[in-house]
């Protein structure tokens, strides 16, 4: 079984709370009312957007699995106007603590898409800075990558969802909805983790 779901800000990427604090966050259980399936990869509690869950263990673990190289596309909301010079910098490589992490491609977008509904909460915006709104396509798959890069490179993240992960478009799915996968869309997705030079070998 595969699912698509289309994460809302503030849910925790797991089915249970952790926290010992006693405040209950909100977790993948408060939406998906479907037993033992698992994320495959993650998005961090204040990101939004496509996120994959499955039964499949051995699944699960390929497609989050940076070797594999699965494109992922977000929409990203910064502090300021990113000129040519630092949207090159992203794709040659920027510098963080763990390493040189690189986007395949940063395109700044003229506004925001407009099909992209109002964040709950609505984002705090402060009258003196401008903001902007960027496309980054990543290979890579490290903790917060998106967010370290750009706050490196002087543009503070303010919004940032996920719309697309390898073939798979988050399509009409609204926030907190979630869809199972057409049988087509599964066989595609399993031939795809299994990476290249899996048919070769099955011969």
């Amino acid at each position: 079984m595969l699912i698509a779901f289309n994460k809302p800000w503030g849910v925790l990427c797991q089915f249970s709370d952790g926290a010992k604090s006693g405040r209950q966050r909100e977790t993948l259980a408060d939406y998906i009312p479907v037993p033992g399936v698992y994320p495959a990869g993650r998005l961090d509690r204040d990101s939004e957007g496509l996120l994959l869950l499955t039964d499949d263990g051995q699944l699960q673990h390929r497609i989050a699995d940076p070797r594999h190289q699965s494109q992922k596309r977000y929409l990203v909301q910064v502090e300021g106007v990113p000129g040519h010079q630092q949207l090159q910098a992203s794709t040659r490589g920027v510098q963080l603590k763990d390493g040189l992490a690189q986007a395949v491609s940063a395109e700044l977008l003229a506004r925001q898409p407009g099909w992209l509904w109002p964040r709950n909460p609505p984002i705090r915006e402060r009258r003196k800075i401008p903001v902007s709104w960027l496309e980054v396509v990543l290979t890579e798959g490290r903790n917060r990558q998106v967010r370290r890069m750009c706050e490196t490179l002087g543009y503070p993240v303010s919004r940032l969802k996920r719309v697309r992960l390898g073939f798979l478009d988050i399509g009409d799915l609204a926030p907190g909805q979630f869809r199972s996968l057409a049988s087509k869309e599964v066989l595609q997705l399993k031939s795809l983790a299994r990476g290249p030079g899996s048919a070769r070998k099955g011969k």
